[in-house]
């Protein structure tokens, strides 16, 4: 089974531990982050929403615009547009970029978040908005006659899009969450679920948990999982785990200077949003889970988004990885505190490693395949065999 790797898209160079060094918005430092993904093997990048940032879909376009092979994962929160007009802004983007869009339709953990571009509804209720919009937009990427929708959210009549997808295609919906109605929205919808980085055993949980909701939904094929993680590789484990030192420091005095805070987006105890909650608990429980997962920046920013790390040398990092590989995870996210530099190093070191792994895997899968198909031919040619003696012996006896 193939395997994908997600990194991030940013106008500016800031993150936990840094301070900006570009302008608050800088199309340069865009375009370069995302070479160097293109550059060294990733998949696809991630155009991420926030309320007060870039509008993604224009950063999307502008990427498409200068290179030529990375895949665009555009973020997108249901109550800042109809489904209609999204459904036709996703189609003109996938067109543009000749079939590379995938859409990751955020639900939104953090009332006060939603709030400031007016979106009053509950968490319940904007996850059921959430799958009525979906609904929407897939029948207007394929339907080809016009349709009426009389829904709890949306009202519409006779529409038609006329700008469809790439060739045809209908782009991939990407959705996460840890919560039961995330997990029901989700599984029912989307072709990628979206977890945050936890040990072995909870991700073994959580995708257990899609699949039996995936299957309640009457789908034959589950979703696939999507698991994200902040890696810190170094040459030796050594000094990975100075490294890491280094960044809980930088992250602990960043919130000093800020007043004890680390984003205007998540409050840094008592989250909202049962993925941070989750995070939160594991890391009440240890800084060290597994091989090489270290929970530390979770607790330090109160497990705001991605925020667990995998700490090691590049071959214990994609280990680690393969071993959620094995789990059943088929996209791996992964995002540095230098976020340029560390997105080279982890093509440089990590991908190549990871994708070595799962090749192996996937021939050892083809070779047990191979045995098992030849063993069902012997036992055939026997069972053959033996009805043709039995029926000579048995014309022997008559005669």
């Amino acid at each position: 089974m193939p395997v994908e790797f997600l990194g991030i898209a940013t106008t500016s160079d800031a993150s936990e531990t840094t301070e900006r060094t570009t302008a608050s918005f800088d199309k340069d430092y865009l375009l370069r982050i995302v070479r160097a993904h293109e550059d060294n093997d990733w998949t696809r990048v991630l155009f991420a929403y926030g309320s007060s940032g870039p509008e993604p879909s224009v950063l999307a376009s502008y990427v498409a615009a200068h290179l030529d092979t990375v895949e665009l994962l555009l973020a997108h929160r249901p109550n800042v547009s109809y489904p209609t007009f999204a459904a036709k802004s996703f189609a003109t983007l996938d067109q543009l970029s000749q079939g590379r869009l995938s859409v990751h339709f955020i639900t939104g953990g953090n009332d006060h978040e939603q709030q400031r571009e007016g979106d009053t509804l509950t968490k319940d209720e904007r996850y059921a908005r959430t799958q009525e919009y979906i609904q929407i937009v897939k029948k207007a990427w394929t339907s080809a006659e016009p349709f009426d929708h009389e829904g709890t959210y949306y009202q519409l009549a006779d529409f038609v899009a006329e700008i469809k997808p790439y060739e045809g295609r209908v782009p991939t919906i990407s959705f996460g969450g840890s919560s039961q109605a995330a997990f029901q929205v989700g599984a029912a919808e989307a072709d990628i679920y979206a977890v945050w980085g936890e040990p072995l055993a909870s991700t073994s949980e959580q995708i257990e948990t899609v699949h039996a909701a995936a299957a309640a939904a009457g789908r034959a094929t589950p979703p696939r999982i999507h698991a994200a993680f902040r890696p810190i590789i170094a040459p030796t484990e050594a000094l990975a785990w100075e490294k890491a030192d280094q960044v809980l420091g930088r992250i602990e005095a960043r919130k000093a200077a800020a007043g004890g805070s680390i984003s205007r987006r998540h409050p840094l105890t008592k989250p909202e949003n049962a993925g941070s909650q989750r995070l939160l608990e594991i890391a009440a429980r240890g800084d060290r889970h597994d091989s090489v997962l270290w929970t530390a920046p979770a607790k330090a920013t109160g497990g705001a988004g991605n925020s667990n790390a995998l700490v090691g040398t590049p071959e214990q990092v994609a280990e680690a990885l393969l071993a959620y590989y094995d789990l059943g995870v088929r996209i791996l996210s992964a995002r540095g505190y230098d976020l340029l530099h560390d997105a080279a190093d982890f093509g440089r070191y990590v991908i190549p490693l990871v994708r070595e792994g799962v090749a192996q895997r996937d021939a050892e899968l083809a070779r047990e395949s191979s045995d098992e198909a030849d063993a069902e031919r012997r036992a055939a040619a026997h069972a053959a065999l033996a009805r043709q003696d039995a029926i000579a012996a048995a014309a022997e006896a008559v005669a």
